[in-house]
Formats: structure tokens, sequence, C-alpha cells
């Protein structure tokens, strides 16, 4: 019996010593799982680091060429098969305005690139960009982020438009000061801020002087942040209130600049084909269609002049009505926008009896014409003056240089714009009334500036 407990003893000892030797080996592979498991997630954790850092700097790439894109523009009237080019032009334009350095661009004929621009040069941080044009109103933007060797690019897609603001949206639009003396009054037909006015006067510290019984019945908004504005006479107003409680509650200063779209009156050349030339009798009473004034003509219409259809004058030239002018056109200047010589003039002393362009006979002559609305005298570089009465203006007027004098006023349709630098006058006994209701659409012959709309729907990640 004791020789068979000792054989049992025995025989327990073994197995303990066979299970512990299995303990110790299942822990050691689990320890070993373990560290290679460990290791395994340490090696994902740093990859997944990697990929979200250069995540990150497509994303802080995207949001600094967002920022840039929206505040690039082009010409409305740049071709389609040009606009990537323009793009880039603007582009490069802007950063040098602005003194950016760390942005490098440039144009291979179909894209443009953002060579690698630094976000974080410490952390080895980076990002590029291509800028490619998909179809005439879409661009698609690529932009890769880079951290070390790790890289992520994120797509989006701009759409093309038209900016939404212009000046337009006021009864008399200025880059240069504007004056008003005498008894003048500018009010709406049917709300006061029809009558709105916008200056810029970034040459001049007084933006607008009004003397005598002149007033403005809407608000006025001024780009100029250091402008004045000088208000002189008991009756000198702006919003219905007199004094500086009139500047105080009714003026603006340093507000953003807003668009002036570049005028294109060469759109509406191809209707004149009637040449008015020294040989043309222009001082008997005289009814003229779709006519084209060569340039240096310098004619007097000193009769009563009816006129159907485009008045195209060519530059340089000196345009001068003495009579009634009776008006169902658009009279159109082809001279330099930038042009604040006053050496072209387009000078009405007369009546104007003016009717809208859609009143036009239907007639081939005139066909395509009935739809270009909200447009009377489009004429960059023209110093225009209106010195007669008129009972009402059938469209926007646009010159480099505005004058209204005498007993010049009615309603306008439309806005006035002033494209030059140099003060803009209003004087004498003119009432201009504004009537911008039901009014939409860019007049005729404008041509707003194109812009960059992000679509926020376009964005993905995509793999290269």
């Amino acid at each position: 019996m004791a020789l068979l407990n000792q054989l049992v003893l025995k025989n327990r000892r073994g197995a303990v010593l066979f299970i512990s030797m299995i303990f110790i080996i299942i822990f050691s592979t689990l320890a070993i799982s373990t560290v290679t498991i460990c290791g395994t997630n340490a090696q994902v954790a740093n990859n997944q680091y990697k990929v979200n850092n250069a995540r990150a700097c497509a994303e802080s790439g995207l949001e600094v060429t967002r920022y840039w894109m929206n505040r690039v523009s082009i010409p409305g009237t740049t071709e389609p098969s040009q606009r990537l080019s323009q793009i880039a032009y603007s582009l490069q334009n802007l950063l040098y305005e602005n003194n950016i350095t760390n942005i490098t661009t440039s144009f291979n004929g179909s894209t443009i690139l953002i060579s690698n621009a630094t976000l974080d040069s410490s952390m080895n941080k980076y990002f590029s960009a291509t800028i490619s044009q998909v179809n005439t109103d879409k661009l698609q933007v690529d932009v890769t982020g880079s951290y070390g060797s790790t890289k992520r690019t994120v797509r989006v897609n701009y759409n093309f438009g038209t900016r939404a603001n212009t000046v337009f949206d006021f009864g008399v639009a200025t880059k240069g000061p504007l004056s008003l003396s005498g008894n003048v009054e500018l009010d709406g037909i049917n709300i006061s801020v029809e009558s709105n006015a916008y200056i810029e006067s970034e040459d001049s510290i007084l933006a607008l002087s009004i003397t005598g019984n002149s007033q403005i019945a809407g608000n006025v908004k001024i780009v100029n942040p250091i402008a004045t504005v000088d208000l002189k006479g008991g009756h000198a107003g702006i919003g219905g209130e007199t004094g500086q409680d009139a500047v105080d509650n009714h003026v603006e200063f340093g507000v953003p600049p807003t668009e002036f779209p570049e005028p294109n009156p060469r759109y509406f050349e191809p209707y004149a084909i009637n040449i008015v030339d020294s040989n043309t009798d222009t001082s008997s009473d005289t009814a003229l269609e779709n006519i084209r004034i060569l340039a240096n003509t310098n004619p007097t219409f000193s009769g009563h002049a009816t006129v159907k259809g485009v008045v195209f004058i060519e530059s340089p030239n000196i345009v001068l009505f003495t009579g009634t002018a009776n008006l169902t056109a658009i009279i159109a200047g082809d001279g330099d926008w930038t042009d604040d010589s006053a050496t072209n003039k387009i000078t009405f002393l007369g009546d104007v009896e003016s009717s809208p362009i859609s009143e036009l006979p239907y007639e081939e002559q005139f066909e395509g014409l009935h739809n270009e609305t909200g447009t009377f005298v489009i004429a960059p570089g023209f110093y225009v003056t209106f010195g007669g009465s008129f009972a009402t203006l059938s469209g926007a007027i646009a010159g480099n240089g505005i004058e209204f004098n005498g007993n010049a006023g009615g309603v306008i349709n439309g806005s006035i714009l002033n494209y030059s630098n140099k003060e803009m006058s209003l004087c004498g006994n003119n009432d201009l009334y504004f009537n911008r209701s039901g009014i939409d659409d860019i007049p005729a012959g404008f041509v707003p500036e194109i812009v960059f709309n992000y679509d926020p729907g376009s964005y993905s990640e995509i793999m290269l």
C-alpha cells in the first residue's frame, strides 16, 4: 500500500510538471501575440496619424485655395477657351499684389499648378493643387496634402457665375466724388432707396458736396473710409434729414467696393450700318436709323432729330444735340472706360424724348434689338451732358463724366454710372426720379465679372 501511494505521488508530480509546461507555453504565446499585436497597432496608429496629417494638409490647402479663388474674377467678355489662362493670370496677380510668397502658380496651357506650398516646414507639411477646366461652366480643383512621404488628395468643383451685387443696385454710382448744387433732388419713383448713391472717391477726401436746396432722398455709401461730406445750406440733406444728422444717419463710410461692370458698346456695333460723316446734313429735321458716326465727324444735330435703333459713335468725337432729340435708341460710344480726359463728348442741350428700345417697329433692321433692354447711353470714355428737360430716359446712363445742368430733369428708368474718377456734377433746377422697379437683369451691353462659386456637394477624397 505504501508503495502504491509512492507511485501515485510520483505520477501526480509528473502531471503537475506537464500542466505547468503547458501553461508556460500558453502564456508565452499570449505574451508574444500581445507584443506582436501591440506592435501592429502601433504601426497602424502611426500610419493613421500620417494619413490624418496628410488629409489635414489637403483640407488646409483646400481652404487656402478657396480663400483666393473667392477673390479671383475675370472679365465677362473672356472667351470660354481663354478663361483658364485668364484665371491663371488673375490668380498670379492677386497673390503678387498681396505679397504672398509661399504660394507659386504656373500654367502649362491646360492646367494651373500650385506647387508645394508650405504649411509647416518643421513638420514637413505641404500642399499642392491643380486647377483644370471641365467645361465652359465648371472648374475642377484637386488639392494634395503631404505629410512627409504620405499624401492624400481631395477634389472639389467650382461653377462659373456672375457677381451678384453691382452698381445697378443704386440710383447714382460714381467712381469720383459727387456734387449737387442749386435745386437738385434725387428721389425714387416708388421708394426712396431707388435714389441711393454709391461713391468710391478714392482720390478725393471730399466725396460728397451738397449745397443750396439740393437733397438725396435715399442713403449714401462711400468706399473711402476717410472721406468727408460737406452740406451747405439749410435745406441741403440726405435721407430726409439735414445737417450732421443727415451724415450720421444716412451716410456709411468705408463700405466694400461694388463692381462696375465692364461696358461693351461694341456689342451693338453690328446694327450700325448707316454712316454719318462730315457730308451728312445734321442741321435740319432728320430721321435716322441704326447710324454709325465716324470718328472726327463732330456732328451737331440742330433740328428735330428722330433716331431709331442704335447710335454707334466712334472715338474721337464730339456729338451735340441742340434741338429736340426723339430717341427710340441705344447710344453707344466706343471709348476707353479708363479715359477721364473728356476729349469725347455727347451733349444734349435741347429736350430729349426717349422711348424704350422694345417699342421699335418689328422690322428687319431692328431684329434682335427689342430684347436688349435697360440701357439708354453706354459710352465709356465719353463725357455725357444733359442740359434740356425730359419726361423719361429709358435706361441706364454710363460714361466717363456725367453732368445734369440747367433744367434737365425727369424720370430715369435705371441707374446713372460714372466711370470717371473726376467729380460728377448735378446742378441747376433738375429733379431726377429713379425707377428701378422690376429691374433684375444687367442692362444690355454691360458685362458683369465672372466669379467662381464653390460647390460643397462635389467634395470627395480621391486616389491618384
